[in-house]
């Protein structure tokens, strides 16, 4: 596309950017054959375009570039306080991929990167390698799309089919793949596995079309749901965050009545709530990149580095979302 008076900004993933010792993995050469009319340019290290001072996080959500990249270090992290870990002993998460090509305006990735172009480490096997490790000590909870949203991005990548191939030949490993996409349809494909779980982000439509930018409403998050569970897929259900928005409890009310009108209740593996919560430093930074954000007006409290709602309004939500949930289904099943 050309710029034009009325158009200055170039579509997404109008360049690619190569890092040098990207460049002869077959991941890199699955990715480039699916953008062979943009532009391609190599570099050193992804650190050098990603990690530069002074970059504009906002303007490059507009047209985010992309970077394929070789991931060197930290492939697997230990599981964030702020994150559910369902019970399990063992709980960590990797990220094959930085950044979203959503743009919800609470996202805590605003807040942790410099930068919104997105990035592709293009030697997944080596992350496998480090997850076999770590399963001959002991079994391992492992959430895989926390950084992005990896199903959203299938098309470009399969890294889904890739974790789900591997998750086959391990069963003392257990994935979380969560996403915003309505994109079950690029793996309907794959057989379903007893230790993966998909886990959709649901939340009112009204939120979706102000605050979840370029998500997928919530019907057709829905249908993707529904047909994920005929297949025989583990579906977990998140309503989280939880945002303290007008009319929050008639917005919250109306979609988990559509939600579960929608899917039968007894066939979702389980459900979980979380009220909007985030790193003290990222807040900082997604308020002066966002000054005008109503959700990010509201005066946080910060206990231990983390910044949320008031107690009294994180018990309101909670209480609220949590006896309208389990109207549907059994408390047993619901995770706060």
């Amino acid at each position: 596309m050309k710029k034009s008076k009325d158009n200055f900004v170039l579509p997404e993933f109008s360049h690619i950017y190569i890092e040098k010792d990207a460049k002869f993995y077959p991941n890199t050469n699955k990715i480039l054959s699916k953008f062979k009319d943009k532009i391609q340019i190599e570099i050193d290290h992804y650190k050098d375009l990603f990690c530069r001072s002074r970059q504009n996080f906002r303007m490059q959500k507009i047209s985010p570039k992309l970077i394929l990249a070789v991931k060197r270090d930290n492939l697997v992290y230990e599981g964030a306080q702020v994150c559910e870990d369902f019970g399990n002993r063992y709980f960590y998460y990797t990220s094959s991929i930085m950044n979203c090509i959503y743009d919800c305006e609470y996202c805590y990735l605003q807040g942790m990167y410099p930068s919104a172009n997105i990035v592709i480490f293009v030697n997944i096997e080596d992350i496998f390698r480090e997850v076999e490790i770590m399963l001959k000590k002991h079994p391992v909870y492992l959430c895989i799309s926390y950084d992005s949203d990896i199903l959203a991005l299938e098309g470009i990548t399969s890294y889904v089919s890739y974790w789900l191939g591997f998750a086959s030949k391990h069963k003392n490993l257990k994935i979380e793949i969560r996403t915003k996409s309505a994109n079950f349809k690029a793996i309907k494909k794959e057989k379903p596995l007893d230790n993966v779980i998909l886990a959709w982000t649901l939340s009112p439509d009204e939120i979706i079309k102000k605050y979840e930018i370029k998500t997928p409403s919530l019907k057709s998050r829905l249908n993707s749901i529904y047909e994920a569970i005929e297949k025989g897929w583990k579906v977990r259900i998140c309503f989280d965050p939880l945002l303290y928005v007008d009319d929050w409890k008639i917005q919250y009310s109306k979609c988990i009545d559509m939600t579960f009108e929608y899917l039968h209740s007894e066939r979702i593996y389980d459900v979980s709530i979380g009220v909007f919560r985030i790193s003290k430093d990222y807040l900082k930074k997604m308020e002066r990149e966002k000054p005008y954000s109503k959700i990010l007006a509201y005066p946080f409290k910060c206990q231990n580095g983390i910044c949320s709602y008031s107690k009294e309004h994180e018990d309101k939500l909670k209480k609220f979302v949590y006896e309208e949930i389990s109207k549907y289904v059994l408390k047993e099943k619901i995770y706060i």
